[in-house]
């Protein structure tokens, strides 16, 4: 089994646990009210994108999400949120170092002995949700639990799941697939993006993602036989029979969101393992960016 296998199949009980500690963070992550912004990068990116979505959308206040290095710092927050997984990516680093004694900022990482420890002017740590492949699947699904959790919308079912996530057949034909596009609504958004991102480092998949009602605006010309496309939740009214008739695969969403994601995990392994790829060590990429002064 790979680093990535046994990672992804933890998720459901790191899930728990994370739930359970956002009961003790009410100083540490945002409050009612507070205008945030939450930033990271490459996966860290896109779950970002889907707690600011969850936050601003359930009326806890005007959330926006940017990749670290593109953050508005003409605009003023009242608390800046942090996902790296490492701790040591760069861009991150700098905004911290930037945002010092300007705007309260909060990290959520893996690993306790990493410079974000002192950068950041409060730190969670989910050393537990830690990961030895260079692919991410239970650092990002976790921190978006505890965050999902502390706004109140993480529920058990989620973690049931989770576990039927793992344990269910994928739809048969979508390993063959050569196309893969994902669709979000809202938060799944960037679950979507985080599902392409997946296919494209642990299998080399070609993999697009968009928000859902954007499909029939040019991307559907690329869908026939051999492609597929995956909702993460609700599908807009007639889209899955206008993806039907093209030929292509239509993937329903039936399961919470953020297990569906789980789902896409096991798909990059399975077509990383179908084309003879080790998915803990995606071509050209490390654990972290990490650049040079």
């Amino acid at each position: 089994m790979t680093h990535v296998e046994d990672e992804l199949n933890s998720q459901p009980e790191v899930w728990t646990r994370a739930a359970a500690e956002a009961t003790g963070l009410g100083g540490v992550l945002p409050t009612p009210g507070e205008r945030v912004a939450v930033v990271g990068c490459g996966t860290s990116y896109f779950m970002a994108q889907a707690f600011a979505a969850l936050r601003e959308g359930s009326g806890q206040g005007e959330t926006d999400a940017f990749a670290a290095s593109e953050f508005p710092h003409g605009r003023t927050y009242d608390r800046v949120i942090a996902l790296t997984r490492s701790g040591t990516t760069t861009e991150v680093l700098d905004l911290l170092g930037q945002l010092k004694g300007r705007t309260r900022t909060t990290a959520i990482t893996a690993d306790p002995h990493t410079p974000v420890m002192a950068t950041a002017d409060e730190v969670v740590v989910l050393d537990y949700a830690d990961e030895r492949s260079v692919v991410q699947t239970r650092f990002a699904t976790t921190a978006l639990t505890l965050l999902r959790a502390h706004l109140g919308l993480h529920t058990d079912e989620a973690v049931a799941d989770a576990r039927t996530a793992l344990t269910g057949e994928l739809p048969e034909g979508l390993v063959q697939c050569t196309q893969f596009t994902f669709l979000g609504r809202g938060w799944t958004v960037g679950l979507a993006n985080e599902a392409g991102l997946k296919m494209r480092e642990a299998s080399l998949s070609w993999t697009e993602a968009y928000p859902a009602m954007e499909y029939r605006h040019g991307p559907i010309s690329i869908t026939t036989s051999g492609t597929a496309t995956w909702m993460f939740g609700e599908a807009p009214e007639g889209l899955a029979e206008q993806v039907r008739s093209t030929g292509g695969l239509w993937v329903e969403g039936s399961l919470d969101p953020l297990a569906e994601l789980v789902r896409a995990q096991r798909l990059a392994v399975a077509v990383a393992a179908a084309r003879d790829l080790d998915p803990d060590q995606p071509r050209h990429l490390t654990r972290s960016v990490i650049l040079a002064p």
